[in-house]
Parts: C-alpha cells; sequence; structure tokens
C-alpha cells in the first residue's frame, strides 16, 4: 500500500489515479460530496443513435436534395450498410459477457481501506426480537438475472429501417420517371424515339427501363443497345431528365449527361461499336440534340464540353475514355469546318 497521503484533489502524487473525495490524514470518514461520483451515469449517445440519425438524414437528402447525389448512390445501399450495422450492435450485445454493459460505480474494496467509508447507522433493535443465529448467517445478495437478449434495439432498429424504407419507395414511386403517368412515358419515349431515329439515320425506338433489367446501377451503365439494332434502352432517371427538359423546359446539372446518353446509344444503333469512338460522336451530336430539346446553343455546347471533360476523369471507365483524335481537327471531328468543339 503507498503510504503517501493523497492530496486535495484526492489525487496519490504517481498513480495518476483521481477519485472523487478522501478523508483528511487522521480524520474519520464522513459521508461523500454532493459532487461524488457525478458524470458516472451521465447519459450518452449510443452508437446505434447515430447511425439510425445517419441514415435518416440520407435518405430525406437522397430524396429531396440534388439528383447528382441519386446518380451516384442507389437508395438501396445505405440501407444495406444500416442493415448490417444493426446487426453488428445486435450481437456485440448478445456476446458480451454480464457485467460489462453496467460496471460497479460503488466504492471498491481499495477505495474502502485507503480512504474509508461511512458507516451504517445503527439501529435499535429490541432483544426479544433478535434472533442469535439470525445474526451468524451471512446474508448473501439474490444473484441478478441473466440479461434478457437485446431484441428490443434490434426491433427498433429494424422498424426505422422499415419506414425510411417505405418513405423511398413512396416519394420515388411518386416523383421523377414513375411519378409520370403511361400516357405521358408514352409521349416521352415517342419524342426520344424521334430524336435518336435522326441521330441514326433510320427509324429506332428508345425505351425507358423501369424494371431495371437491363440498365441501372446494378448494370453499371445508363443506357444499352444493340450494334445497328433498332432498339435501345435507357435508365428511368436519364428519362426524367430528358422529359424536364423537353416538356417543362427545365434543366440542371444531369441535364448534359442524360442528353450524351441518349446520343450515344443512338450512334450504336447506327452501328458504331467502340464506346470510346461512340462517346466522341455522341458529344459532338449532343450540341444538336439539345438544341432540339430546348437548350441554346451556347448552353448546349457549354454541356457537352462539360461531359468531354468529365470524360478524362477517373470515375470514366478505360473503355468509354475518348481518343487524341477526339478534338476540333482531328479524325473524330464530325465537323471540320466548325471552330468550336465539340
Amino acid at each position: 500500500m503507498d503510504d503517501r497521503a493523497p492530496g486535495r484533489n484526492g489525487r496519490i502524487g504517481g498513480c495518476g489515479t483521481t477519485f472523487g473525495w478522501a478523508a483528511e490524514p487522521g480524520a474519520s470518514p464522513g459521508p461523500a460530496p454532493p459532487n461524488y461520483g457525478h458524470g458516472m451515469d451521465e447519459p450518452q449517445i449510443r452508437g446505434t443513435t447515430l447511425a439510425r440519425l445517419g441514415l435518416a438524414v440520407f435518405v430525406l437528402v437522397w430524396l429531396f436534395g440534388p439528383s447528382s447525389l441519386r446518380d451516384v448512390v442507389p437508395i438501396w445501399l445505405p440501407f444495406l450498410v444500416a442493415l448490417g450495422l444493426e446487426l453488428q450492435f445486435f450481437l456485440t450485445a448478445w456476446r458480451a459477457p454480464t457485467g460489462t454493459t453496467r460496471p460497479d460505480r460503488r466504492p471498491q474494496p481499495v477505495d474502502q481501506e485507503l480512504y474509508g467509508y461511512p458507516e451504517e447507522p445503527e439501529e435499535d433493535y429490541e432483544d426479544d426480537e433478535l434472533d442469535d443465529e439470525d445474526d451468524d448467517e451471512e446474508w448473501e445478495p439474490e444473484p441478478e438475472p441473466a440479461p434478457a437478449v437485446p431484441m428490443r434495439g434490434l426491433v427498433l432498429g429494424l422498424g426505422v429501417i422499415v419506414v425510411l424504407g417505405a418513405l423511398a419507395w413512396f416519394v420515388d414511386s411518386r416523383s421523377g420517371w414513375g411519378g409520370l403517368d403511361d400516357r405521358t412515358q408514352a409521349a416521352a419515349e415517342t419524342r426520344f424515339s424521334a430524336e435518336a431515329s435522326r441521330i441514326v439515320g433510320r427509324e429506332v425506338e428508345i425505351r425507358c427501363d423501369e424494371s431495371g433489367e437491363r440498365v441501372g446501377f446494378v448494370q453499371h451503365t445508363d443506357g444499352v443497345a444493340e450494334v445497328g439494332g433498332r432498339l435501345a434502352y435507357l435508365a428511368p432517371d436519364r428519362c426524367h431528365e430528358l422529359y424536364r427538359l423537353a416538356f417543362d423546359g427545365e434543366a440542371d446539372a444531369a441535364t448534359g449527361r442524360a442528353i450524351a446518353v441518349l446520343a450515344h446509344e443512338a450512334w450504336h444503333l447506327r452501328g458504331v461499336r467502340d464506346e470510346g469512338i461512340t462517346q466522341c460522336y455522341a458529344l459532338q451530336s449532343g450540341v444538336e440534340l439539345g438544341q432540339r430539346l430546348g437548350l441554346d446553343e451556347d448552353e448546349a455546347g457549354r454541356l457537352m464540353r462539360r461531359e468531354l471533360t468529365a470524360n478524362a476523369g477517373r470515375g470514366t471507365s478505360f473503355e468509354y475514355r475518348v481518343g487524341p483524335e477526339c478534338r476540333d481537327g482531328g479524325e473524330l471531328d464530325l465537323d471540320p469546318a466548325r471552330s468550336e468543339f465539340p
């Protein structure tokens, strides 16, 4: 035992452990100050709460925030992460041994030995009510029941995921391409098909794949077409961007990409197989295509030049990168007489 006396703040020199209170040397221990153990049981933000709040915030931003977020992150991805976190929290709590989740905050034997502990007040008992045999018996506390499996937290977490998933489905089904009625969708697809046919030079058909079986995040593509064929599919998000431009006169950061995707699939239908060459032609055709859909010439050219710059970024697959001849006056220049490119 260290014979050094604690300081005023209850710290033993060289020990590095701080105690809440200490009796003065030679004095009988008195009751603990009212701030003894202060803060031991203050509520703390748990990881589960942060995860659920983070999921809720992300879903709201995904639904009502910029469309570029929906282009990059599919809605099922955060729900999958949240489900994994809930299972991790559940298994961690389930496997935790008894006593690890609620440490004993009462004075330990070493505290009582070093600093004493206030004695319980003695009570007067009449001799005829005392039983000598009971005095000799040692009192044993009842064993604490085994902690229940933390099913409540798991059920709560799954409930939050289900509610947010239902909200995302409800809002998404009534907005975007899925929020348009059948007649409006058919009219939009007819317009897209007519614009693609002008690029191809013959009649072709453009459909928007609501089922997600042919295009979308899982297939890592915004469109698909049979080279030299007559039918191409676009992702619903791209169709909605084109619809907003052609029918509502609205454009945003995702409009340029949607125009480039439609032109890209049209060049595949025309017979061009190489993805890099197809993209180079699509960006050039996209300037006129954007004007026919409602943009002015300067805005259409600016959007296609931005897509050309983005093509050289890290997010573009190697096969989709345009080559060095995709430039003003290069072999892939569709209009060498025009000074601006694309």
